[in-house]
């Protein structure tokens, strides 16, 4: 498991999903950190996806969200992850900052936007 001040990550066996859940905004390093750390979880489990509790405190820096699009994306792609889940919170209040993912990637992999964990096992 990593956890930091910024997020926390873990592999979820049921779902076989890499999870992170965002605590608040960081940036840089102290937001690929992790998503390197989800990368190798998903190179280490067969069809292992990709899960990001959005609800307390997810944005991104315009760099960071390029480095998704160009980097994250297409390696866990590469690794066999068929889809990326974004719990969102009912009012869907960082709309604009998912949507900007989903724009810039969705031709590589499927999104999907759900309220809870348990909704994955009905959305794969």
């Amino acid at each position: 498991m990593y956890n930091s001040e910024f997020c926390e990550v873990s592999y979820n066996e049921e779902y076989n999903i890499a999870f992170v859940k965002w605590k608040k905004f960081c940036s840089f390093e102290d937001y690929r950190k992790p998503l390197l750390y989800a990368l190798e979880i998903i190179k280490s489990h067969d069809k292992c996806c990709y899960a990001a509790d959005t609800r307390s405190g997810f944005e991104n820096h315009p760099d960071d969200t390029k480095w998704v699009a160009e980097y994250f994306i297409p390696e866990a792609v590469k690794a066999g992850c068929g889809y990326i889940y974004f719990i969102i919170d009912k009012e869907n209040s960082l709309k604009e900052e998912l949507e900007g993912q989903e724009q810039d990637s969705s031709d590589k992999i499927e999104f999907r936007y759900i309220y809870d964990l348990r909704e994955i096992a009905v959305n794969r």
